[in-house]
């Protein structure tokens, strides 16, 4: 299996100011349509010069009013500043300025010209809303968020802090970076390092007295962190938060839906530089207490603790899609650079699917599932985890099928299994899945990798009767496509 080992990594460094890839898109439309303008006005000058004054403003007059119509209705969908009709092609000038009965046609030009700039500055000035692309598939299917409440665009850290925290339904569009770091100050104190004191050991944060009470051996070390990392923004019920292009990011502080909070949608964001260096340093989404959220398109990068954690509280119906969860990192638990700390998903009772997310460079906890957690994992693709994938603790019912394993050294932890896992091990025994998820499982793929092992037991799967269950493609193919379609700038 040849699969493709380079992905972009999010850095924060994008000037904001720059076109998302629609609006190049848009651009090259308006740009084409000026260039077809300033043609029309340079061919026209040229060819009626010789001929008798009023044939030639007459005829410039019917032939731009018919461009300007044309103008209005590709300018309705599409938007750019248009400063390439600032200026009149300079044989349009040569053509009337000997006539100065022509100066009338110069003034309709004009108003012409005025008419259009501003009919395009209202566009740009009321530019639609960004929309969620697609649909929940899964456990939260028919997660609406904000609905059709009017789009926001935060320009602050406080605005966005505000508009995610309220009581209000909303859209809230992301259309540049916010960076946390330094908003709420550092702290310097005495932390451990349990894995080690070389460099690219991840040393920890003695957040609750982590360390005197489970690393009472490890050495002491002085940690200094930004404390804006250590807890998320609030995101109340209702809510759809989603990126603009590709430039839409949190950095330095992730995402807190907790409390009973329902209904919402991350979507087309990146969260990166949580104390990367730190264990506890932070996590990028939290959900502990939620219902009915939809995580899609979402790239998390540099991340101290978990990239996606659900808590001990019921998360009823979650979606995890579309995702790249990057856990390159300078800084590790098992010092090699791979992120031991991925998603963690132990509530009490959370129905979790996991669908089409691409999951790199990671050392464990990819995903950790406990509790009383009903998890189906879908056609994601595992690459490059130099550990394992898959830890099954006590209470976990898991079915993994249609997933890609490439250079992973272990798909499920070594030892003991103490939750339920059905691997999909054959196209025969895979027939069982049509009873209770309606359709056939589909086999893992495995490249460089090692293998699921003694793990088809079935004894859970009537716990999926009744419930929305995502659909499984063949493996053929997947990856390439998971990677170039995950995270976000991939909608």
């Amino acid at each position: 299996m040849k699969l493709l080992a380079e992905r972009r990594s999010f850095d924060g460094t994008q000037d904001p100011a720059e076109h998302s890839a629609g609006d190049t898109f848009a651009a090259g439309k308006i740009l084409m349509l000026g260039s077809k303008m300033v043609r029309v006005y340079m061919s026209l000058a040229k060819a009626l010069y010789p001929r008798p004054l009023f044939v030639e403003c007459s005829l410039l007059r019917r032939t731009l009013a018919g461009t300007e119509k044309t103008v209005r209705s590709m300018a309705s969908a599409v938007f750019l500043q248009p400063d390439f009709i600032q200026t009149r092609h300079p044989s349009l000038d040569h053509a009337c300025a000997k006539q100065k009965a022509c100066n009338f046609f110069h003034s309709n030009v004009n108003i012409m010209k005025t008419s259009l700039l501003s009919f395009l500055a209202a566009q740009a000035a009321s530019i639609a809303a960004v929309s969620v692309s697609g649909a929940a598939e899964g456990f939260a299917k028919g997660v609406t968020g904000g609905g059709n409440a009017a789009a926001v665009y935060p320009s602050t850290t406080d605005d966005l802090v505000s508009y995610l925290g309220d009581d209000q339904q909303r859209v809230i569009v992301l259309q540049k970076t916010f960076d946390f770091r330094g908003t709420e100050g550092t702290t310097t104190e005495t932390g451990c390092a349990p894995y080690g004191t070389a460099s690219g050991c991840q040393p920890a944060i003695d957040q609750n007295n982590w360390c005197e009470n489970y690393q009472p051996d490890a050495p002491k070390v002085s940690v200094s962190y930004d404390n804006a990392a250590t807890l998320g923004i609030t995101v109340n019920s209702h809510k759809t938060i989603i990126g603009e292009g590709d430039s839409g990011a949190i950095v330095g502080k992730g995402l807190r839906i907790v409390s009973g909070a329902s209904n919402i949608i991350i979507q087309n964001i990146a969260i990166t530089d949580l104390n990367p260096q730190y264990v506890w340093g932070g996590d990028a989404i939290t959900l502990d207490g939620a219902d009915m959220v939809w995580i899609d398109h979402v790239t998390t990068a540099r991340i101290g603790r978990q990239h996606i954690v659900l808590g001990e509280s019921a998360d009823n119906r979650v979606t995890i899609s579309n995702c790249y969860i990057n856990g390159y990192s300078q800084w590790s638990a098992k010092c090699n650079n791979h992120h031991y700390w991925a998603i963690y998903l132990t509530g009490s009772n959370d129905l979790v699917t996991m669908k089409n997310n691409y999951i790199y460079y990671t050392s464990g906890h990819g995903p950790k599932v406990g509790g009383n957690t009903l998890l189906h994992a879908v056609n994601n693709y595992w690459y490059q985890v130099e550990g394992h994938a898959f830890e099954v603790g006590s209470g976990a019912q898991i079915v993994a099928e249609g997933n890609i394993f490439q250079n992973v050294d272990y798909p499920i932890q070594q030892g003991a299994i103490d939750g339920r896992i059905f691997t999909s091990p054959s196209t025969g025994a895979n027939q069982v899945c049509n009873s209770y998820l309606g359709h056939n499982c589909v086999l893992n793929a495995f490249g460089s990798s090692g293998d699921f092992t003694g793990t088809s037991d079935t004894s859970f799967l009537v716990n999926f009767n009744g419930k929305n269950v995502a659909s499984a493609q063949s493996t053929s193919g997947l990856a390439s496509s998971i990677q170039a379609n995950a995270g976000q700038g991939n909608l």
